[in-house]
């Protein structure tokens, strides 16, 4: 949903039109100077449809290139074409950096959309089939087994340790 409603976009813009200063619609009603201006300019060139929503649609790599390329080799300002093309000031942005950062190629590479899925730490438990996967998969548990053993007795000498060192008697378990 828009923060602000087409009905706010209009009144501000008639305001704008009956002389009211821009500085004192946006301190009033805390809206960006920018925002007021782009509103205006955008009922100047669509009248009334120019301030409604546009539904989302995801551009093509073509589309992109083409308008990419009027800011980057034809020196239009990013406002210009916004306006112009009806494309969102961010999204002309980031094309824009993509391109003088990666070159046009960027445009076309294909994004994984949404939130990677997450890797656990351990893979789906698949039960050994041969023999040589069992004897596998019980050495990978004895080894395991061995090294939490060594660890534990590394813990409890250290402990003995200390405690000898602070004058303590060490504890019989």
């Amino acid at each position: 949903m828009s923060k602000h409603t087409f009905e706010e976009k209009l009144d501000v813009v008639f305001q704008v039109r009956k002389g009211k200063p821009i500085l004192r619609i946006s301190r009033e009603r805390r809206i960006r100077e920018g925002m007021i201006l782009e509103w205006v300019r955008k009922y100047d060139l669509y009248g009334e449809s120019g301030l409604l929503k546009q539904p989302n649609i995801r551009p093509k790599p073509d589309f992109k290139e083409e308008v990419v390329r009027l800011v980057v080799e034809k020196g239009l300002s990013l406002t210009q074409v916004v306006l112009e093309y009806k494309v969102s000031k961010t999204a002309l942005e980031s094309w824009v950096r993509s391109v003088r950062a990666e070159g046009y190629a960027a445009l076309y590479q294909q994004k994984n959309r949404g939130r990677p899925s997450k890797v656990m730490g351990r893979s789906k438990k698949h039960e050994p089939e041969t023999e040589v996967e069992k004897l596998q998969a019980e050495n990978a548990r004895l080894r395991a087994e061995n090294a939490l053993l060594k660890k534990v007795e590394a813990l409890v000498k250290e402990r003995e340790a200390r405690e000898r060192m602070s004058g303590q008697k060490p504890l019989k378990n």
